[in-house]
């Protein structure tokens, strides 16, 4: 498989110890793909301090392919975590750094390199417009989204037809309300439509029926980029079966719980996947 994280990257930083990490939805999708045997690569924008050289110098380390990213001048994106009452919360951040004012605008050069991928990932915090979302579309490549939590019934059905599977941050939601935002995804345009929920496990719409994944306990070191790794694993278990032609019907339950898996043990370190330095 080869595969794209388009979109956005921050280091979160941690308040309580004084640790930052890399992290950020697109490129956390990338290096769980990669760490799934993926060829991966990432395309977004950093600026030009400290913390975008660390991610930078990671991504290199790791083998991910970071060509077509873009650098300006300024603050890298961050977002602050904390401890509060034994939880880790984000407490703050900067909105993305240089991202915000110099986002992700794709030409014909990035349009033709995204060509030779099988699935380009991106997300709500990307600062990515619907227009950029239809030039994806027009390269003929699935594009994947995660709309997390910051999402309204008027961007879903904005931006699903452009999407082929949504994930969904719906740990506020009750099974019921669950059900009818998987549908509205589904209804307007998504084939897949995914929701996580935490501690609840994760529900899985296909136009036809649900399917329930509950979640491999384990106890936890960190939980961030647990959802980011759910479903990397999933996409990636359910588009290799795909391609070998394995869809007996059995494809999306074990997408599943390969995605289960592999998301229990993304919790066992600190950060999205460690590389953390000092603040």
């Amino acid at each position: 498989m080869k595969v794209l994280g388009a979109g956005d990257n921050v280091v979160d930083q941690y308040i309580h110890t004084g640790m930052m990490y890399p992290g950020g939805n697109a490129l956390n999708f990338s290096v769980y793909a990669k760490q799934l045997g993926a060829h991966a690569a990432y395309m977004g924008v950093f600026g030009d301090d400290r913390a975008a050289r660390h991610i930078q110098d990671v991504l290199t380390q790791l083998g991910i392919d970071i060509s077509r990213c873009r650098s300006h001048p300024g603050e890298n994106g961050y977002a602050q975590v904390n401890l509060v009452d034994g939880d880790r919360v984000f407490v703050g951040g900067n909105k993305g750094g240089v991202q915000h004012d110099h986002p992700l605008r794709l030409d014909g050069d990035d349009l033709q390199y995204m060509k030779q991928f099988e699935l380009i990932h991106s997300s709500c915090y990307s600062d990515l417009g619907t227009a950029e979302l239809a030039k994806i579309q027009s390269t003929g490549i699935p594009l994947s989204y995660d709309f997390s939590s910051d999402w309204d019934p008027r961007e879903l059905e904005e931006r699903c037809p452009y999407v082929f599977c949504s994930l969904l941050s719906c740990g506020h939601l009750d099974d019921s309300e669950v059900q009818e935002t998987l549908r509205l995804a589904h209804r307007s345009g998504s084939p897949l439509a995914l929701a996580t929920m935490g501690s609840r496990g994760a529900v899985l719409y296909d136009g036809e029926r649900f399917y329930r994944q509950e979640p491999h306990k384990v106890v936890p070191v960190d939980t961030l980029g647990a959802g980011d790794a759910f479903f990397t694993a999933f996409i990636l278990h359910y588009l290799s079966g795909k391609k070998e032609q394995q869809d007996d019907g059995t494809l999306l339950p074990s997408s599943l719980a390969a995605a289960a898996q592999f998301a229990a043990q993304a919790c066992l370190c600190d950060g999205a996947f460690g590389h953390g330095i000092a603040l």
